[in-house]
């Protein structure tokens, strides 16, 4: 088959998902056709034809350009699968100006015959629901945290067009497809398939030995992140006199805000902002650390917290969406209902004092059920079933 894979831009070289998915792809012969918003000059590690998006912002000179090429493609190049991308939108009440712009904005999609095409995240199809039918291709939507749980909140109703579409979706847990199904997706158009990690390169480690207990989290530091209710939650360990240091590794629009909450509830010196770090430092921060925290109030699923796993940490997560598939409760981890800063220094409490036999085994569990059930090979194959159902 060919599939178009529609992506903001061309995954790193460090990017898992993507990158799995499309060389598992790829080794079953099926040809895999990338259509992004920006091409870097390296991506040869891809092995992908890649159809770049016609820039129509910026420059007005260059603006004007572009639009009169994608103009002149529309009535020379592809002028009947244009005015069919007309007639559908019209039909779906998109106003001449609007639609013309469309036409004009979704010209390099319109470049290839496909199997499938393939929208990476919700969002990227908005404004896009009758490419693939002008092209004779199916639709496919990849549903993450972010465009299905958060985007809709400023924006009501963004996606009624897209959930009136022959449609087939792919979720990253049991709660966002039980949510599709509550828009009226019918439960066979929606398909669970997980984020996976390379396992080797996150294997177990030492047990860390530190008098200080050590606790980490890898987010965004954004306010559905939750890491406020983790701050408020350590100041009541310390004022029970328990010494910890916390890293937050990751950066984002909530630091000043992280930052004056850790100095107001007297926990400024226990607390590390150490931003973003390569892949490298991220492991050498998790071999230090006793509990892994993903408090989220909102989380798709989280690989950070499948990787803190897989290195056999103790991991405390919200009962937010897919955190709580992620981890399964007092067997690979411990999960505590969201917004409750009390319960969760509770928690951090009750595992500080379990017993080594105690630790070992959730540690094993977690281990071992990333390892079978979050495997890059479990993924590639979930993807090849996708497509051919």
């Amino acid at each position: 088959m060919k599939i178009g894979l529609v992506l903001p831009n061309l995954p790193a070289y460090s990017e898992t998902f993507f990158r799995n998915k499309i060389l598992g792809l790829q080794q079953n012969g099926h040809e895999v056709i990338l259509f992004v918003n920006s091409k870097p000059q390296n991506s040869n590690y891809l092995n992908c034809k890649i159809v770049r998006a016609p820039k129509l912002s910026g420059n007005k000179l260059h603006v004007a350009i572009g639009s009169l090429t994608q103009t002149l493609k529309a009535v020379f190049v592809h002028p009947k699968k244009s005015l069919s991308l007309y007639k559908l939108n019209r039909k779906d009440g998109i106003s001449l100006k609007e639609n013309l712009k469309n036409i004009i904005a979704n010209q390099f999609l319109l470049t290839e015959q496909l199997d499938w095409l393939h929208f990476g995240f919700g969002t990227m199809a908005l404004g896009r629901e009758n490419i693939a039918r002008v092209i004779g291709a199916k639709m496919a939507v990849s549903f993450r945290g972010f465009d299905y749980y958060v985007y809709p909140l400023k924006n009501k109703n963004c996606y009624a067009s897209l959930f009136s579409k022959e449609v087939k979706y792919h979720v990253l847990s049991n709660a966002m497809k039980e949510g599709l199904i509550r828009q009226g997706i019918l439960k066979e158009n929606i398909v669970k398939i997980t984020p996976a990690i390379d396992i080797e390169l996150f294997e177990k480690t030492a047990t860390p030995n530190n008098k200080t207990i050590q606790l980490t989290t890898i987010s965004r530091l954004h306010s559905i992140k939750g890491l406020d209710y983790i701050l408020e939650a350590l100041s009541k360990l310390k004022n029970e006199g328990i010494k910890f240091e916390y890293t937050i590794i990751g950066d984002g629009i909530e630091k000043e805000r992280l930052l004056f909450a850790a100095y107001q509830l007297g926990i400024k010196e226990n607390v590390n902002f150490v931003g973003k770090l390569p892949h490298t430092e991220v492991k050498e921060e998790l071999n230090k650390t006793d509990i892994y925290l993903q408090y989220s109030i909102q989380e798709g699923f989280c690989n950070a917290v499948l990787e803190a796993q897989a290195m056999g940490l103790l991991c405390i997560v919200s009962d937010a969406e897919g955190l709580s598939e992620n981890v399964l409760d007092n067997q690979t981890g411990w999960v505590v209902e969201k917004r409750k800063p009390e319960l969760l220094a509770q928690k951090i409490k009750e595992v500080m004092l379990l017993s080594s036999p105690e630790r070992e085994s959730i540690r094993t569990n977690a281990t071992r059920r990333v390892q079978h059930e979050f495997n890059l090979a479990k993924q590639q194959q979930e993807f090849l079933e996708f497509y051919n159902l």
